[in-house]
């Protein structure tokens, strides 16, 4: 079933949500698992649905939804607001990103892993998907309460340090591979 047509994928994509997101919320997690889940069923590992080149294409899709649904987040943030999240975005970000870069790097360094690669590890592994977060927060009513803000605020941070993260990444490489890039 791999040649499938635009339309037919679509509608697996669609009834599969439409199956799987109630399931998980009737098992009471939340519908991104649902969406996981369902994506893992109907994917090439299991059904083999769709995979290949329709799965290349949902991921353009996918990606446009990710970037949709941040932009929503954004115009839901109010100037003020932000202002005064400064300091725990700043701060309480600041530290989950440090602290989890260098409790990874320890791991990785003390398991053998050069210093560059186990930072590199590290910094990957301190961040996480606000569009998954989010999406968790507003289904629990969680991102009113302080720990929500709170969550918000390390998302931001995390946001916000991919971008001196991917400048440090060349810096990272093993001189073999920038060599051979160059």
């Amino acid at each position: 079933m791999h040649d499938t047509g635009f339309f037919l994928s679509a509608f697996l994509y669609l009834a599969t949500a439409v199956l799987m997101v109630p399931l998980a919320h009737r098992l009471g997690l939340g519908s991104v698992l649902g969406y996981l889940v369902g994506g893992v069923l109907i994917g090439p590992s299991l059904l083999g649905w769709v995979g290949g080149q329709q799965g290349e294409d949902a991921m353009h899709f996918a990606e446009f939804g990710v970037v949709i649904m941040l932009f929503m987040t954004g115009l839901e943030l109010e100037p003020a607001r932000l202002w005064r999240m400064r300091g725990p975005v700043f701060g309480l970000g600041g530290l989950q990103v440090l602290l989890t870069a260098l409790v990874i790097l320890a791991v990785a360094w003390a398991g053998g892993l050069p210093w560059r690669q186990g930072l590199a590890v590290g910094m990957i592994l301190a961040l996480s998907s606000t569009a998954i977060v989010l999406q968790s927060l507003r289904e629990k009513a969680l991102l009113g309460t302080d720990a929500g803000s709170d969550a918000f605020s390390v998302l931001l941070f995390q946001d916000i340090a991919v971008i001196p993260m991917l400048a440090l990444f060349p810096w990272l490489a093993p001189a073999a591979f920038a060599a051979e890039k160059a």
